[in-house]
């Protein structure tokens, strides 16, 4: 018998939308039984935005349509972090802005918006270096940055979820478990995502050896999974815009399946440390990307999604995690 936590079914809403439209987003989540979300982009009818330049009037809607679809947020998946380490020209259009503007700026923005949708969680990443120099050579600053954005969400209650991505400082398991160990703080997690690491070149070994090496600070993980057979051996620099071999987590190459199949044996471990965060529980986050996706974002349409939902869904009956979806019964009780 499964005596471990159920973990909790997530998904960034705008991928499953074609128009990124707020109730197509709620309508394909809440039909494949979805009943929490990242927030991303999201059209309240003033076009297409990001969740941090979002207004108040476009908040207060969004807050309503939560209740009328019975839809919760989970994380906010901001951007925080995606910008330049330093002031160089290093031939990407990644910008900089100085760090303690960014500080007093963006992450209390960030901070607001999770406030306004009542989550604990603000997804985010771990800067760029200079393209060209190794990343090792910029973690004592990574720290220092990513230690002051720990303090600022732990002061008004909230958790910084450092994912794992590609030409970032944290670009693979062991450096981001390397970062976390050094910022020490209780308001900074990581993010898993396998995909993000076998964009890179790894073997599903090397991606499943990155996923131990983040358990000692793990939070949640962000399931997506990439399959290309012209990968051979480790990728320098990968250009975000131009990935197109994602796919359903059943079929890629992020070991899944071992992934999941160790995580069922940690899940107690990882509730107690996000119930102390005052999180819902542990949150399994889709992200397919299935019809591509790029630097800031990624498209699967409602089919796509639902194609990926239901192969994460196989993959956890396969080894044994619980998880929860709508039900009847739940729809009885909302009326």
């Amino acid at each position: 018998m499964n005596s471990a936590p159920n973990v909790i079914l997530s998904g960034f809403a705008d991928e499953s939308a074609m128009t990124k439209k707020a109730n197509e987003q709620f309508a394909a989540l809440a039909a494949i039984g979805l009943q929490y979300y990242s927030i991303r982009f999201v059209d309240v009818g003033n076009g297409i935005k990001n969740v941090m330049v979002l207004d108040d009037e476009e908040i207060k809607t969004l807050q309503q349509m939560h209740t009328d679809y019975g839809m919760k947020v989970s994380s906010i998946g901001s951007p925080i972090g995606k910008v330049k380490l330093l002031d160089v020209e290093d031939g990407t259009a990644n910008k900089f802005i100085p760090f303690d503007t960014y500080l007093r700026e963006d992450v209390q923005t960030a901070c607001d918006r999770a406030e306004a949708f009542d989550c604990k969680l603000l997804r985010g990443f771990s800067f760029y270096h200079p393209k060209g120099t190794q990343p090792e050579d910029h973690i004592d600053q990574v720290v220092d940055q990513l230690s002051a954005i720990a303090e600022a969400c732990d002061a008004r209650g909230l958790t910084f979820g450092l994912e794992v991505e590609a030409n970032l400082v944290g670009q693979t398991g062991h450096l981001l478990a390397d970062i976390a160990a050094k910022v020490n703080h209780p308001a900074m997690v990581t993010i898993f995502d396998g995909a993000n690491i076998v964009m890179q070149g790894f073997t599903p070994d090397q991606v499943y050896a990155q996923y131990q090496a983040m358990k000692p600070s793990l939070g949640w993980l962000h399931i997506k999974d990439y399959s290309d057979p012209t990968l051979g051996g480790r990728v320098d620099h990968v250009d975000e815009e131009s990935a197109s071999h994602f796919v359903p987590a059943d079929r890629g190459d992020s070991a899944h399946e071992a992934i999941l199949r160790d995580l069922k044996g940690f899940l107690p471990t990882l509730h107690e440390r996000m119930s102390a965060r005052g999180v819902d529980g542990i949150f399994v986050d889709l992200e397919p990307h299935v019809r591509g996706g790029g630097q800031f974002g990624g498209f699967s349409g409602p089919d796509g999604f639902g194609i990926a939902a239901r192969a994460l869904c196989k993959l956890l009956d396969y080894v044994g995690i619980g998880y929860d979806l709508r039900t009847f019964e739940s729809l009885q009780a909302s009326k």
